[in-house]
């Protein structure tokens, strides 16, 4: 089975300006696969620099927006894998995580870890399938 790296914009041009060597989404056969992506500011391209929720939403949507360009939608998602720098954002993270997934959520793990490479604190990937 060949994997397919999509482009998804703005997100691509963003992860390019920082020389990522990633794809913010791939596909094979009817599995998709969402990189954790930063929470980057939709206007500047930016990693925005905000409130926990704030973050929330922005790589919530960043995921959505991934998961449409590959043909699929939030109701495909499987399994999410969140990364949090701290246990104190459990509540706040939850509270928007909620708004995406209001029944049924898809099974899930929060793994707190000690920092990233910019001012942000919370990352999140997933695979869905078709």
């Amino acid at each position: 089975m060949k994997r397919e790296a999509l482009r998804v914009e703005p997100i691509s041009t963003f992860l390019d300006r920082w020389k990522a060597p990633t794809s913010p989404v791939t596909r094979a056969g009817n599995m998709i696969f969402v990189a954790g992506l930063p929470p980057f500011d939709p206007e500047t391209g930016e990693i925005a620099a905000a409130p926990i929720e704030r973050q929330s939403e922005l790589i919530m949507e960043q995921m959505k927006l991934c998961l449409q360009t590959a043909g699929a939608s939030l109701d495909n998602v499987m399994k999410c894998n969140v990364y949090c720098t701290s246990v104190k954002h459990f509540a706040a993270f939850n509270a928007v995580y909620a708004r995406y997934f209001p029944h049924d959520p898809p099974a899930r793990i929060f793994v707190c870890t000690p920092e990233w490479f910019g001012p942000f604190d919370v990352e999140i990937d997933c695979i869905a399938m078709m």
